[in-house]
């Protein structure tokens, strides 16, 4: 292993440590957190985007291919459990998750799910739904769930830390201008809840990870894309759904995401804390319906426990039970 190699992979492990103490000042927690929103029925999602596949080269890091590919960097994790994420080493198959169960609830303007750390879009008037990986709060400053809007838009935006954060760290101005010490990046979208954005960022390796302040940040050329097609009132769900229940070509899929614990672990380089999910059972029995039959649990539970994040079948071959009698 050449030195640069270990400095690479040393500053890459500080920088990760870095960001889990001191998360990027971009937003301050709201005064009062909104009411979240009621749960929604089970239902059959379609499945967007498609799995693809990379062989890594001599320097690759998964935080470098992920923004390479649009991906977030703990999804990349997840999936590809048991690879170096600062050295994969030449040749390693890295399997690139970009196949995603969309989640439950409104098919209208943005829907942000915690959970697999993406934002789906949905263009008014139709079109294909588009998907991009976000970074959303830690702990502390936990990204609110509810359903609010756009309320406001701004090209090279100023950001005015608030006193929660220049608290944290008094060496702060009191206003940050555009360029590239601001963490909002070049675009900014405010949603209804007040201190809460939709924002870029001038520290891409934070997309795909739980460190922001609650905002929500995600690449400077995805938020570049979409800012342009964002109109003032559009609507904005937030949810937190670990598990997506989808259907790909006729076939029923579980897609299962860490939950924040998991996730903070497997960032950490930890093994991965059990954790079961409430009712998985009846949401999967409710989705299979006449099939109900035919659900293969070993998949299911496989699922649950892997949390690799990427859609699996989960019905066994076989007719599908008749609906008469």
């Amino acid at each position: 292993m050449s030195d640069s190699t270990v400095d690479r992979r040393s500053f890459c492990a500080a920088a990760g440590a870095l960001m889990a103490v001191m998360a990027t000042p971009g937003c301050a927690l709201a005064a009062s957190a909104p009411a979240a929103a009621p749960g929604p029925a089970v239902g059959i999602n379609p499945v967007i985007g498609r799995m693809r596949r990379h062989i890594a080269v001599k320097n690759d890091t998964l935080i470098d291919l992920a923004r390479q590919y649009n991906l977030g960097f703990t999804e990349l994790v997840a999936t590809n459990r048991g690879v170096d994420p600062w050295i994969p080493g030449e040749g390693t198959e890295i399997i690139l998750p970009g196949e995603h169960v969309l989640p439950d609830g409104p098919r209208e303007g943005l829907v942000l799910n915690i959970s697999d750390q993406r934002i789906y879009y949905f263009p008014r008037g139709g079109g294909a739904t588009e998907s991009y990986p976000v970074g959303t709060g830690r702990d502390a400053w936990g990204t609110p769930r509810g359903k609010t809007a756009i309320v406001r838009k701004k090209f090279l935006p100023s950001w005015y830390p608030p006193k929660s954060i220049r608290k944290e760290d008094p060496t702060l101005p009191a206003v940050v201008r555009p360029g590239p010490d601001n963490p909002l990046g070049r675009h900014a979208m405010y949603l209804g809840w007040s201190g809460y954005l939709i924002h870029g960022t001038n520290r891409p390796y934070g997309v795909g990870r739980r460190v922001s302040h609650g905002c929500v940040r995600l690449y400077p050329e995805d938020i570049a894309q979409l800012f342009p097609r964002i109109k003032i009132g559009l609507p904005v769900a937030v949810v937190a759904q670990e598990a997506k229940i989808g259907r790909r070509d006729g076939e029923l899929v579980l897609e299962i995401h860490p939950n924040p614990v998991q996730s903070d672990e497997l960032e950490a380089g930890d093994p991965m804390t059990p954790a079961k999910i409430a009712e998985l059972a009846y949401k999967v029995t409710a989705a299979a319906g006449e099939h109900a039959h035919r659900i293969d649990w070993d998949a299911v539970h496989r699922a649950e426990a892997e949390r690799a994040g990427v859609p699996v079948p989960i019905l066994k071959p076989g007719e599908a039970a008749s609906s008469e009698g």
